[in-house]
């Protein structure tokens, strides 16, 4: 279950209690007259199921209560009510399978921000990265991986490109591309400066390398890994399964891929240089392609049940008896 807390302007809060009223999955319906001091208005709240949050929610904007009050959504961790387990019984589908896009797009627009935080972990995961790379250590690589918060563009990518938001894309595609060409000069200095430390050489880059090698030499099993990891950290994030993200973070080889460019671009190692970028852009591009689809995917088969299900009508809405006369 999902609980919304929403200040309205009191001429609209009898529309407002009306759409509530008649979405199936909602319940606990509580009216504070008056409440609300900034914005002014009245403080109404209810528990909705997350398969019915996004068409109340696309309602409630339809009042612009979002221009003129607000509406927050947060999760019930526990609710011990039988009218919560009647919502979500005639709620459509599963929880986990619906889709809420205003909290996606949220999500992916506070990920998506170019901002000194965002730069900082990329550079220090880059450079993290160029470490492993040195050193043939996995570890090190993994590391990066988890740190590398590059998921959060290519999943504003995937969503604006669904959702047909031209801003959420650009904002996506700058944090991106700015933060990785940062990330890589930045992290082409620090290895030009470990190796006037004596911490690098030319000879650990073009050694064997036998746990790091794949970083530069991409093949047809780093775009289907791309591509699975996209699906795979797109439904994470859909689903509310934030844990999964992880996995996908450290199954991509992007931030160790800008790690091994900008290294061998200190040593003037073109090849392997190339050999990273193509495997950047390999992978970057198999996680926005996976991830689109998986999102249009989920649209459409969400759409599609939801059809059916009005269709056959909704429960709870089959037309009153008449009394019998006295």
């Amino acid at each position: 279950m999902l609980h919304l807390r929403m200040i309205v302007p009191p001429g609209r809060t009898p529309d407002a209690v009306k759409l509530i009223e008649s979405t199936v999955g909602t319940t606990h319906l509580v009216v504070l007259p008056g409440a609300a001091r900034d914005p002014s208005g009245d403080v109404v709240t209810c528990d909705v199921a997350r398969e019915a949050c996004d068409e109340l929610l696309t309602g409630l904007r339809g009042l612009r209560i979002d221009e003129d009050g607000a509406i927050s959504v947060d999760d019930v961790g526990l609710s011990l009510s039988k009218r919560a387990d009647a919502a979500e019984e005639e709620a459509p589908g599963e929880p986990a399978d619906a889709v809420i896009w205003e909290q996606l797009t949220g999500a992916t627009h506070e990920e998506s921000t170019l901002s000194v935080t965002y730069a900082a972990f990329m550079i220090l995961a880059t450079m993290i990265a160029a470490c492993g790379v040195v050193l043939d250590n996995a570890i090190l690589i993994v590391g990066a991986m988890a740190v590398g918060p590059e998921f959060g563009p290519l999943a504003g990518v995937c969503t604006a490109m669904v959702r047909r938001a031209p801003r959420l894309a650009a904002r996506s595609l700058l944090a991106l591309l700015t933060g990785f060409a940062t990330a890589i000069a930045v992290t082409t200095l620090f290895s030009l400066g470990m190796d006037a430390a004596g911490l690098f050489s030319r000879e650990q880059l073009d050694g064997t390398r036998p746990n790091t090698s794949f970083i530069w030499q991409p093949d047809p099993f780093s775009f289907v890994v791309a591509l699975l990891a996209g699906a795979a950290g797109t439904l994470s994030l859909t689903s509310a399964k934030s844990g999964a993200l992880v996995g996908v973070a450290i199954s991509v080889t992007t931030v160790p891929a800008a790690a091994n460019a900008a290294v061998a671009l200190g040593y003037g190692e073109l090849g392997q240089m190339w050999g990273s970028v193509e495997q950047l852009l390999l992978n970057l591009l198999g996680i926005m392609l996976a991830g689109t689809l998986t999102l249009y995917v989920q649209k459409r088969l969400w759409g599609t049940q939801r059809g059916r299900w009005t269709r056959r009508g909704r429960p709870g809405t089959e037309p009153a008896r008449p009394k019998p006369r006295a």
